[in-house]
C-alpha cells in the first residue's frame, strides 16, 4: 500500500486541479463571480475529505478529483446564496459577490455553480452514479432545509434541543458526511464502510458546531477569531440558550426573555446578565457533555472501518484539526 498523503498535500492537489478549471469568458457577469469566490481560498476541508477517503483506500486521488471539485462547487454555491440571505459584506475577509456585483448576479452565479457541481459529480463510472446522485440529491435538499430551519428559528419564541440538533445536522454535518461517503463510493469501499464514514461525518459535524457554540461564549477571542459572545448579542438561539431556557425558573426565563427580545442593550451588561444565568444553570457542562457524546460516537464509527489502523490516521488528524480548540 502507498503511504498516506498529508492534508497539506491533498489541499495542494485540489487547489491545482481547481486552478486548471477554466470557466467560459462570456457572459462575464455570470462566470467572473464564480471564479472570484473560488479564488478566495479557505481550507477546502469538504473536498479534501473526498480525497482523504480515496487515499485511505489506496485509490488514486485523480479518480475522485471530479467529485471533490463538485463538492467544492456546491459548498461555494451555498456560500453565495447564504451571503445574500445574511446580507453579509465580507467572505474570508473579502467583499462578498452580491456586494461586489449585485444580488441578482449573486443568485444567478450561484445557480450556475450548482449546475457545475452536478456536472463534476457525475464524471464517474456508471456503476457509481446511482449512489452518488441519490446521496448528492439528499444532501442538497437537507442543506436547504437546514438553512430554512435556521431562518425560522430567528422568529420563533421557543426552539427545543432536538430541533436545534436537526438544524445543525442539516446545515453543517450532512455535507461533511456526504464528502466522506462520496470518496468511499468512488473508491469501491464496502457498504458498511460507506455508512460508518457517513455517520463519522455526521457526528463530527455536530460536535464541531456544538464546540463553536461553546467557544462563542467561553472561548478566548484571540484563538477563536470572532467577537466573544456574538451569539448572545445577536439573540442567536444556540445550544447554550436552548438548554438554559429548558431548565430555567420563571425569574431566569424573564431575564432571558428580556435580553433576547431585541438588541438595544449595553453589550457588556447583556453578556454579563445572560452568562450569569448560563453559569447558575451549568449549561456549559451540559453542552460540553453533549459535544463529547457526538465526538465519541464519531470516533466509534471510525474505529469500525475495515482498513488498517495506521490508514485511519488521516481522519484522526482531520478530527484533531477541527476539534483542537476544545479537546
Amino acid at each position: 500500500m502507498s503511504n498516506l498523503k498529508s492534508i497539506a498535500e491533498l489541499q495542494g492537489a485540489l487547489c491545482l486541479a481547481l486552478e486548471n478549471k477554466n470557466f467560459p469568458s462570456e457572459p462575464k457577469n455570470l462566470y467572473e463571480p464564480i471564479s472570484y469566490i473560488l479564488s478566495l481560498g479557505g481550507k477546502r476541508l469538504r473536498p479534501v475529505m473526498v480525497l482523504m477517503v480515496a487515499d485511505m483506500y489506496s485509490c488514486d486521488i485523480s479518480r475522485v478529483m471530479p467529485q471533490a471539485i463538485g463538492v467544492e462547487y456546491f459548498h461555494n454555491f451555498t456560500l453565495l446564496h447564504d451571503d445574500i440571505m445574511d446580507d453579509a459584506p465580507l467572505r474570508r475577509g473579502m467583499t462578498t459577490v452580491h456586494e461586489k456585483w449585485n444580488e441578482n448576479i449573486g443568485i444567478l452565479s450561484g445557480d450556475a455553480l450548482f449546475v457545475k457541481a452536478y456536472q463534476s459529480l457525475v464524471v464517474a463510472e456508471s456503476n457509481h452514479l446511482p449512489l452518488l446522485i441519490d446521496l448528492f440529491n439528499q444532501t442538497a435538499l437537507e442543506v436547504c432545509e437546514g438553512q430554512q430551519y435556521d431562518m425560522d428559528f430567528e422568529t420563533q419564541d421557543r426552539v427545543d434541543m432536538d430541533a436545534y440538533l436537526k438544524m445543525i445536522k442539516y446545515k453543517t454535518a450532512v455535507l461533511l458526511a456526504c464528502s466522506l461517503k462520496v470518496g468511499a463510493i468512488v473508491s469501491d469501499a464496502s457498504i458498511e464502510d460507506q455508512n460508518h464514514l457517513y455517520e463519522f461525518g455526521i457526528h463530527t459535524g455536530l460536535a464541531f458546531q456544538l464546540m463553536d457554540d461553546l467557544l462563542d461564549v467561553y472561548g478566548d477571542q484571540k484563538d477563536f477569531g470572532k467577537q466573544i459572545a456574538g451569539d448572545i448579542l445577536c439573540n442567536k438561539k444556540t445550544c447554550l440558550y436552548i438548554r438554559a431556557y429548558e431548565v430555567a425558573d420563571a425569574a431566569q426565563r424573564k431575564v432571558l426573555d428580556h435580553y433576547f427580545a431585541h438588541q438595544d442593550f449595553d453589550a457588556e451588561k447583556k453578556i454579563a446578565e445572560v452568562k450569569n444565568v448560563y453559569e447558575i444553570l451549568n449549561v456549559e457542562a451540559y453542552c460540553r457533555n453533549l459535544m463529547d457524546e457526538h465526538y465519541k460516537t464519531a470516533m466509534n464509527h471510525l474505529s469500525q472501518l475495515s482498513v488498517p489502523q495506521n490508514r485511519k490516521s488521516i481522519l484522526t488528524e482531520l478530527v484533531a484539526m477541527l476539534m483542537v480548540r476544545i479537546h
